[in-house]
């Protein structure tokens, strides 16, 4: 079995794909229920529903973000706790992913866009996708929120629907939809997950972090010692 698990956002996707079948979950979060006190026990469900149990999991693929700090680290943390009893770990971006859900839907258009995610604090996580290649085309960046419509210029774009309201209050045209935004992203995580387990294997997962740390922040001087990698991640 091959175990997929996004935590990037306040949604934990996971599936689990075992030979052409596919078990999928997605369960929101909240403040009395974050990622790190549902990512085991749904884990534990999908594998029920699969007639299944850890054991039989071979591999995991998982989000390394750009997401939220914490809720990425618990995801990471799963994988390579996992990863220590010699399963194989692969890292995909939360572009990525979004990516591969466009694709799948059959989407008209094919050319580049250019993905947003919320950044909180009034900015932006954006990467412009060749979403006919399915990759990317430049490197991910993080903008200020009045900022976007400068840096998509006249091409297409998606945002979250979740953050649609705030995005297009500052782009003049409208974005790319996505219908039924969860099923489609369960869909996606599945098909990345077998894309993910033909790529090599990575001895360690990095979070991909688009900005500082809030340590980071008030310390300065706490995370000098910290080779880039462990600090930001590896850019995708």
């Amino acid at each position: 079995m091959l175990l997929a698990l996004d935590t990037a956002t306040e949604w934990v996707h996971l599936a689990l794909l075992g030979g052409q079948a596919i078990w999928t979950k997605r369960v929101l979060t909240s403040p009395s229920s974050s990622a790190s006190g549902v990512l085991l026990p749904s884990i534990d469900e999908l594998l029920q529903d699969a007639d299944s149990r850890r054991q039989d999991i071979f591999g995991v693929a998982a989000c390394i973000g750009p997401g939220g700090f914490t809720s990425l680290r618990v995801g990471i943390a799963t994988a390579e706790g996992l990863g220590v009893s010699g399963l194989q770990t692969w890292g995909f971006s939360a572009f990525e992913l979004r990516a591969h859900a466009l694709k799948m839907n059959g989407h008209e258009y094919s050319g580049i866009a250019c993905l947003v995610l919320d950044g909180k604090r009034g900015e932006v996580f954006m990467q412009p996708w060749d979403l006919g290649e399915l990759q990317a085309v430049a490197p991910a960046m993080k903008i200020p929120l009045p900022e976007l419509q400068t840096a998509i210029g006249d091409r297409q774009w998606w945002t979250l629907e979740r953050f649609y309201d705030q995005a297009t209050a500052h782009v003049s045209s409208p974005p790319i939809t996505l219908k039924e935004e969860g099923r489609a992203t369960l869909g996606a995580l599945a098909n990345l997950g077998r894309v993910c387990s033909a790529r090599p294997a990575e001895a360690q997962l990095f979070p991909y972090y688009l900005r500082e740390t809030d340590a980071e922040i008030n310390f300065p001087q706490a995370s000098v010692h910290l080779s880039e990698a462990h600090r930001r991640g590896l850019p995708r």
